[in-house]
């Protein structure tokens, strides 16, 4: 089978296509799944690169999800049948063709979704959920400003938001990419270019927004504090910007607000009950399409080096995708 190896920390230039031995028959309680499609995230450019905090040591196969068909199963394993569409999760891991993975570690892909959707669904729509539900606490008639709204996060943020009745604010630093936000459901789209405060005061009315997203930081997390209503929370996300920000204390106090650090895939390695609430919920939102990923670019396995420098040039909205059926 063919693999893709990040050979040493760096940009696209490490990852080689290389073939190794197939998978063997899955064990007791296992199962063999033939991959169609993985998703490329930009946390993928980063683990390559040694700039996030899991840091596997060279050389490693990366990729963080996927999603294909069960070809054998194990003799103890009654969820799942030959043929069955299911989702994987990788720490890293994922850019193979073949894996045997625990019966108990998949997702079903969504009726309504293909398997290119499958494969970029899972670890998007958990953020969105661990961040605007488990630690946003984001509640029906509240407003959310979304920052970063034309990634896969982020877009996952504003559909989810919108099911779960709040009015959005989607932010982004290209308005052409953000008119695919706003056909995905947010209520407003505004530029993240600073000076963005006047403009979420005035479509609030001057009380600001309950919640915001941030996967910015930096300058982006500054303005967004002085965006928050009485009581409001912040969700820091991420550091794309490249620079974490430093809260200004007195601005918290005088607002009562509060600062909210998230880790979607460790919350729900330390709370497996609230993680498969979470599964059970997005499942149940993606099989009445509430939430429906965005695919701008699709490639080759074997191209990941250019899916990975599409991700880094910031060209992708939504998310991208390696497909077995190009």
């Amino acid at each position: 089978m063919r693999v893709i190896i990040c050979n040493g920390l760096g940009g696209p230039e490490n990852l080689k296509l290389a073939n190794r031995p197939e998978a063997e028959n899955p064990g007791t309680n296992e199962v063999l799944v033939q991959q169609r499609a993985w998703g490329v995230n930009f946390v993928d450019t980063l683990m390559c690169r040694g700039g996030y905090q899991l840091k596997p040591e060279p050389p490693f196969i990366p990729g963080l999800e996927a999603a294909g068909e069960i070809v054998a199963t194990g003799k103890n394993v009654e969820r799942w049948k030959i043929g069955d569409r299911v989702i994987s999760s990788h720490r890293p891991g994922g850019f193979q063709e073949m894996h045997i993975l625990g019966g108990d570690e998949l997702w079903p892909v969504p009726s309504s979704m293909d398997f290119e959707q499958g494969a970029v669904f899972r670890s998007a729509a958990m953020t969105a959920y661990h961040s605007l539900v488990d630690r946003g606490s984001l509640a029906s008639g509240e407003t959310v400003l979304i920052h970063g709204a034309t990634g896969g996060v982020g877009l996952a943020a504003v559909q989810l938001a919108k099911a779960l009745g709040a009015h959005v604010i989607a932010s982004g630093g290209n308005m052409e990419k953000l008119a695919t936000v706003k056909e995905a459901g947010a209520d407003h789209v505004i530029s993240s270019a600073p000076g963005f405060r006047d403009e979420v005061k005035k479509l609030t009315g001057n009380f600001g927004v309950n919640l915001v997203y941030d996967p910015v930081g930096g300058d982006v997390f500054d303005e967004s504090v002085r965006c928050l209503a009485w009581e409001g929370r912040i969700i820091v996300v991420g550091f794309v910007s490249g620079r974490a920000a430093l809260a200004k204390t007195n601005h918290l106090l005088i607002k009562g607000a509060s600062v909210i650090g998230i880790r979607a895939g460790e919350g729900a390695r330390k709370n497996p009950s609230r993680g498969a609430l979470a599964k059970e919920k997005l499942l149940a939102l993606a099989e009445t399409g509430q939430i429906t990923p965005h695919i701008s670019h699709r490639f080759r396995f074997e191209d990941v080096a250019q899916a990975f420098r599409a991700i880094e040039a910031r060209k992708i909205i939504g998310k991208a995708v390696l497909s077995a059926a190009l």
